[in-house]
Order: C-alpha cells, then sequence, then structure tokens
C-alpha cells in the first residue's frame, strides 16, 4: 500500500516534466496522453486507498519518503500521511484533474500550446497532492506554495493576453499577502510547541491550552494567536472576505483551470487546512468565532454579488466564494465532518458547473455573456442536462427525511450544525440566517444563469437584433468573450451571427457525465459515512472534537422548521428567478438598465477592488516612487555612484580644459609653478 501511494503522488509530476521537459519534442497528443494516462492512474489508484479506508477499515499511517530539511531542531521530513482527511481530498483532487485533463483534449484542441498547458496542469496536481499528505507544516507550507505557482502559471496561460497577465499577477500578489499570515503562523507554532510535525504537536495542544504571548502591554492566548494567523492564510487561498478580489479576475484563465483550481482544489485547500488542524482550533474560542465570522460574511457578500454578474463563468466563480463561506463557518462551529462533506459533494457540482459553462462556450463560438444567449436547449441538450443536475445540486433542493442530489446533504447539515451550536458560539446564529438567506440567493442567481442560458428568446445569430426588445441589455457594456477568441489562432471560431451554436465532442461530454453522476450520488450514498451513524468510525481520530463539542449531534436534532427552512428559501429563490426570466422575460434587464444604487453596488462587486486601488494599491506605488525616484536614485545613487561618477566627470572636464596644445599657455603654467615654488621657499626661508 505504501508503494501504491507514492507512486499515486508522484505520478502527476512525472507527467508534467515529461510534457514540460520534453512536449515540442514528442508532440501535443504524445504529451496529452502521458499526463492524462498517469492522473488516470492517480485517480485510480486514489478511489482504491478511499474504499480501504471508508470499507477496508484500513489504519492511517504515513510513508517516509526523503529527509527535507534539518536545521538544528526544526525538523522536516517529506512524508505521504494517509488517514480519513487525506483520503477524502485525494479522490477530491484527483478525480476532478483526471475528468478536466480528458475534457481539456476537447476544449484545448486549437490551441497551439497544449503540451505547455497539460505540463501546468499536472504540476498543480502534484503540488495539491502534496499538500493534502502533508506529515508536517514545511510540506503543507510547500504544496501551498506549489498551488499558487501553478495556478499563476495557469491564469495568466494566454500571456500575450493583457488581462490574463494582470489577473495571475493579482492572483499571486493577494495569495501572498494571507501566505504571509501563514507563515508567521507556523514560526508561532514551531516558536511555542517546538516541532512543526502533526503527529508531534497534537499531543502537546491540551497541556498548552493555557499558554499567553506578552505584546504591547497584553497577553494573547497563544494557540488562539497562531489559528488567527494560520487562518490567514486560508483566507488569501480559499478566496474570504477581504482577501477574495483575486478569484473573479482568475475566469480569465482557461475554462477547465477555473474548474481545476477555482471549484474544486486550489480554493478549497483553505478548509482542509482548518479541518485539519482541529486539535488546534478547538482550544482556540476566539479563533473560531472569526472563522465563522468570516465564512458567514463571505456567504452573504459573494451571494449578492453573483446576483448582478452577466459573465456566466463569474457568476459561477462567485457562487464557489460563496460555497466556501458556508465551509468555513461549518468548521468555526465546530461541525468539521460537515464541512468536509460540503467540500467533497461541492467538488463534483461545482467542477460540473464549470465544465458545463465551457460546454457553452465551446458551443456559442466564445461568448461567455449570458445576455447574448438564450433558447440553447435546443442546441446543446446533454449540456443542458447535465447543467441543470449541476443547478439542482447546488441549491439543495431536496425532502427533509426523503433525499435530494448532493448539494441537499451537506449544506443542509452545515446550515442545522449552525443552529445547534448558536448556544456556544456568539456568531453561530448569524452564520445560520445568512446561511439560510444566501441558500435563497443561490437559487436565484443559480436558475437565472440557467434561464438566460438555455430559456426564453434567442439572443445570438439572426434574432441577436431582437435582443434588445426580449431582455438584452441595451445600455450594458460589451459583451464577455472567452480568452480563446482573443487569441490568434481562434480568430476563425470567433463570436458571429451567421454560426449556429453546437454541442460539444464526446471526449468533453464524458467528463460532465461522470461529474452529474457524483453531482445526483456523492450525498446520499456518502452522507452516514461522512457525518451520520458510521462518522465516528470513517474518521478515526482525523478530525478532533473538544469533549464539550456535541455540535454535529444536536444538528440532527434541530426543530423542524429548520430543516424544511433551506428547501422554502429555495423554492421561493426559483419561484422568483421563473417570474423574473421565463414568464416576465425582459424584467431583469429593464431593472439593470435603471442603474439603480443596489444593482450598482452589487454589479461592482462591493467596490473592493476601487477601495484596494485607492488604498493599498495607490499607496504602495506612492511607496514605491518614494522609494525608487528619491530614495535610490536622488540619495543613495545620487550621493553613491553616480554622484561620485558626476563629480569625477565634472573635474575632468575642468583639467581637460587645460590641455590646449599652445606651448605659451604651458609655459605659463610651468611659470606659475616656479613662481609658486618660490613663494613657499622664501615663506619658509623668511620663517
Amino acid at each position: 500500500m505504501q508503494q501504491l501511494v507514492t507512486l499515486l503522488v508522484f505520478a502527476p509530476l512525472v507527467g508534467a516534466i515529461i510534457a514540460g521537459l520534453f512536449g515540442r519534442r514528442i508532440g501535443n497528443i504524445a504529451s496529452q496522453s502521458v499526463t492524462t494516462g498517469l492522473l488516470l492512474l492517480a485517480c485510480g489508484l486514489s478511489w482504491y486507498t478511499f474504499g480501504q479506508w471508508t470499507w477496508g477499515h484500513m489504519e492511517p499511517f504515513t510513508v517516509a519518503v526523503a529527509p527535507f530539511i534539518t536545521i538544528g531542531d526544526f525538523q522536516s521530513a517529506w512524508s505521504i500521511r494517509i488517514d480519513g482527511l487525506s483520503a477524502v481530498m485525494l479522490v477530491v483532487v484527483t478525480t476532478v484533474s483526471a475528468l478536466v485533463h480528458l475534457y481539456s483534449w476537447g476544449y484545448m484542441s486549437e490551441d497551439d500550446s497544449r503540451p505547455r498547458f497539460f505540463a501546468y496542469l499536472s504540476l498543480f496536481t502534484f503540488a495539491m497532492l502534496a499538500l493534502v499528505t502533508a506529515a508536517d507544516f514545511m510540506q503543507l507550507f510547500f504544496g501551498w506554495e506549489g498551488v499558487g505557482l501553478a495556478s499563476y502559471l495557469l491564469i495568466g496561460f494566454w500571456f500575450k493576453k493583457p488581462t490574463a497577465n494582470a489577473a495571475s499577477i493579482k492572483a499571486f500578489v493577494v495569495n501572498r499577502v494571507g501566505d504571509f499570515g501563514f507563515a508567521l503562523g507556523i514560526m508561532t507554532v514551531f516558536w511555542a510547541f517546538g516541532t512543526i510535525q502533526f503527529a508531534e504537536l497534537f499531543p502537546l495542544i491540551a497541556a498548552g491550552a493555557g499558554k499567553t504571548w506578552s505584546f504591547i502591554g497584553q497577553d494573547w492566548p497563544l494557540i488562539d494567536l497562531a489559528c488567527v494567523l494560520l487562518f490567514i492564510g486560508a483566507m488569501g487561498k480559499s478566496a474570504q472576505f477581504f482577501l477574495h478580489t483575486w478569484l473573479p479576475d482568475a475566469m480569465e484563465g482557461p475554462t477547465p483551470v477555473s474548474a481545476l483550481i477555482h471549484a474544486a482544489t486550489m480554493v478549497t485547500a483553505g478548509v482542509y487546512m482548518v479541518c485539519l488542524l482541529s486539535p488546534m482550533f478547538e482550544y482556540a474560542p476566539v479563533a473560531k468565532q472569526i472563522v465563522t465570522l468570516v465564512g458567514a460574511v463571505t456567504a452573504l457578500f459573494a451571494a449578492t454579488v453573483g446576483l448582478a454578474q452577466n459573465d456566466i463563468k463569474r457568476v459561477i466563480a462567485y457562487s464557489t466564494c460563496s460555497q466556501l463561506g458556508y465551509m468555513f463557518f461549518a468548521a468555526g462551529v465546530g461541525a468539521y465532518e460537515a464541512a468536509m462533506f460540503h467540500l467533497f459533494t461541492h467538488a463534483f457540482f461545482k467542477a460540473l458547473l464549470f465544465l458545463g459553462a465551457g460546454s457553452v462556450i465551446h458551443g456559442m463560438h466564445h461568448e461567455q455573456d449570458m445576455r447574448r444567449m438564450g433558447a440553447l436547449w435546443k442546441y446543446l441538450p446533454f449540456t443542458y442536462a447535465v447543467m441543470t443536475i449541476g443547478t439542482i445540486a447546488i441549491t439543495g433542493v431536496g425532502i427533509p427525511g426523503v433525499g435530494g442530489f448532493a448539494g441537499f446533504y451537506s449544506k443542509d447539515t452545515i446550515i442545522e450544525a449552525a443552529f445547534a451550536a448558536s448556544e456556544h458560539n456568539g456568531f453561530a446564529l448569524f452564520a445560520f440566517v445568512i446561511g439560510i438567506f444566501a441558500a435563497g440567493l443561490t437559487a436565484f442567481y443559480s436558475w437565472r444563469l440557467a434561464f438566460m442560458t438555455f430559456h426564453g428568446t434567442a439572443k445570438w445569430g439572426a434574432d441577436a437584433h431582437h435582443a434588445d426588445d426580449h431582455g438584452h441589455d441595451a445600455h450594458a457594456a460589451p459583451a464577455a468573450h472567452d480568452d480563446h477568441a482573443q487569441d490568434a489562432h481562434h480568430d476563425d471560431h470567433g463570436h458571429g451571427h451567421d454560426h449556429k451554436p453546437h454541442e460539444s465532442p464526446l471526449v468533453m461530454l464524458i467528463p460532465l457525465a461522470v461529474l452529474a453522476v457524483g453531482a445526483i450520488a456523492a450525498g446520499f450514498v456518502f452522507v452516514e459515512f461522512f457525518v451520520g451513524h458510521h462518522e465516528n468510525e470513517f474518521w478515526r481520530g482525523a478530525i478532533f472534537s473538544a469533549a464539550d463539542n456535541h455540535v454535529l449531534h444536536e444538528a440532527h436534532n434541530v426543530p423542524t422548521w429548520v430543516k424544511w427552512a433551506p428547501l422554502v428559501v429555495s423554492t421561493l429563490g426559483l419561484l422568483v428567478a421563473v417570474w423574473v426570466y421565463l414568464l416576465n422575460e425582459g424584467m431583469g434587464a429593464r431593472l439593470a438598465a435603471r442603474r439603480g444604487p443596489l444593482w450598482t453596488f452589487l454589479y461592482n462587486k462591493w467596490f473592493f477592488d476601487e477601495l484596494y486601488e485607492a488604498t493599498f494599491v495607490r499607496a504602495a506605488r506612492f511607496l514605491g516612487d518614494v522609494f525608487w525616484k528619491v530614495g535610490d536614485q536622488k540619495i543613495i545613487d545620487g550621493m553613491g555612484p553616480d554622484g561620485v561618477a558626476a563629480v569625477s566627470r565634472a573635474v575632468g572636464k575642468r583639467t581637460g580644459q587645460l590641455q590646449t596644445g599652445y606651448v605659451y599657455h604651458y609655459a605659463f603654467v610651468m611659470l606659475l609653478g616656479v613662481a609658486g615654488l618660490l613663494s613657499y621657499a622664501l615663506y619658509q626661508w623668511s620663517r
């Protein structure tokens, strides 16, 4: 088993090296085949490992691969840790990545840099696998930064496009802000406990729960401090409120990248990290309340912004941000198992929605603006069917006591857990209310996307000139286009009125079918293992709950109205979407055309980008100019090498003026020298 998990983790790295270094020599098909084949192998091994853990009663184990870093007491070895958490994450990462690799065969078929693209995908997958199997903070940080690097490369894959370059840099910089807090958290843990090995650290937490750190005359709870710093890293990686601005811009990357990074894997790393560190967070009540508050606010913020977006990928991106908020406030109230369950189910239906959006974009000749779609269900029937499944799954539609699709089980468990924890966590009731409200908003914007894309009047092709009469916003900004249309090698495939939408090739539809099965079945198949009667047997100590943490058990005994509330608000959101976008088509566009203050506020994403531009960006640019133009150029260089060079040049220029070439000038200078010497001699003699 140890050899299998080692092969599982390193197989994507081998694929990345082969495609990255030898891709031009072996060609596109060979590069795609090697990377996809190795990912399918890793996926098969992940499911085998997960099956052994779930039904074979495999015990946790760690595989020591090689020494990593040894500096005094700071010891880190490259290891592969297998337990309940890592088994779940292995399945999520490799399944989505393998399907994205396969899907990219069709989606990227016209790109001339496919070996580079598949190499980046495999490199990202390896970094993510290193992260989720880490046995200490150092390897966790290695994987953490590795996925950051790979996401930078993938978001900016079409580097000739300025917006893609800007988006990749923005993602990189914003994540570094969070990673600074993450690094400080790791330093705090090592300073306080003398180890970064999880197996050594976790047993020490209970004894160190009372430790404090004196700073500016105040004693701070040490574990709370460490957990808050570590959570700042999670906020950046998982696009939580304040550090969320990079996620929507990351849609500049190819759609398969959106599905891989921003739906199921990288953005869930923060949730995984908080659940992994449950032995620490259980003794950090202040940190847990901060996690609850930030998660709830993120769920609300992203759900409201998603109401007003028109780019099909951006709507799904804000949906991701909102669902991550659910996961975090679940962990914040102590329901770590529910957070991981939603992470698991979310991977299937969100990857399905992203890849389904890619199928729509492909079929619409790279059009992304939903206002220029409509009536596509006849032309893309399979894509329509699977995206409807994904929409039902994300809205959590289901009947309590009967069942539903994947999102019903996990989202409802989170909402019930927040209500159950309201007596123990000051922000749990707030999270419960926000969770209910955001569920209604999720249903509205999810069905809005479905109706604007697949139903109503066609706003493309020969019918495009009728758009203003049937719901197209005549005053809207120019429609968004996928980056394919920006590239020279895709110019002949740009959106045009003479093109009819078409269904995607089979190689793109197979991953959609597989994900649709997961979006339907992942909930009721695994609910008893993750949060039900078998949850203790399933997790087997991978998640720690303090003695007074009974929130998951109490979540099953909440009042009936709490269980039915998500279904009621989701149904209400659906009915409002039907009224606005089906029965009164054009109402949404007319409301948007008024440019009211609420619509403007939501459409501009609460003006966070403008706020950050006016404060941090301009301030940083001003300080940079001061240090560069004043400090570096004028002071350091002006008084240093540049100043010395200028003085030498001036002296040389003046001295050079004496070299006239006339003998009488030189004789005159010699006469002055002789006179000076005689004067000095007479002066000395007179003394």
